[in-house]
């Protein structure tokens, strides 16, 4: 592994690549060179041989992650999945599209387990049942022209008159 790769890395990606830095600290390579082979900072470098020099290679392994746990199982979550192609109508909607709302909706009267809307967004996306798209403000188009042209509109200005004594 010459460089790293570009994009997000999976944790067993994350977790070989220290493994991989590791091997080359031992052998002597410096934090800085490790830094600049694997691509990250040398902050992250030095993170990683301290947990080297203080655990070993376990302290390089992956962990658990934190935070609390899902309240949806697994299986739950497939049938949150087929709740949502369902469509809202066929969980009792009069309209044709999900909203974070109506989803945590429909999700706490299916299961009995109630989420904000907030979060039902972030299940969706999870489940790759929604594209998070950026609020972008359109700016609108400024056209910019050559006021001395000959097609070029004209401003009502008043001429002024140059009058000399």
């Amino acid at each position: 592994m010459d460089t790293a790769a570009q994009g997000i890395l999976t944790r067993d990606e994350m977790e070989s690549r220290r493994l991989l830095a590791a091997q080359d600290l031992q052998r002597g390579l410096t934090q800085s060179q490790v830094a600049r082979k694997f691509g990250v900072t040398r902050t992250t470098a030095s993170r990683w041989c301290r947990a080297l020099s203080g655990n070993g290679m376990e302290g390089l392994r992956k962990r658990r992650a934190p935070g609390r746990p899902s309240r949806l199982s697994a299986d739950q979550l497939r049938a949150v999945s087929e709740l949502y192609n369902s469509g809202p109508q066929s969980c009792g909607f009069n309209v044709d599209r999900w909203t974070t709302a109506r989803f945590a909706e429909a999700i706490q009267s299916r299961f009995g387990i109630r989420y904000d809307p907030d979060h039902v967004g972030r299940i969706m996306h999870r489940l790759g049942l929604r594209v998070r798209r950026k609020n972008r403000r359109r700016v609108p188009e400024v056209i910019y022209a050559n006021r001395f042209a000959a097609n070029a509109p004209r401003l009502n200005v008043p001429e002024q008159s140059h009058n000399v004594a």
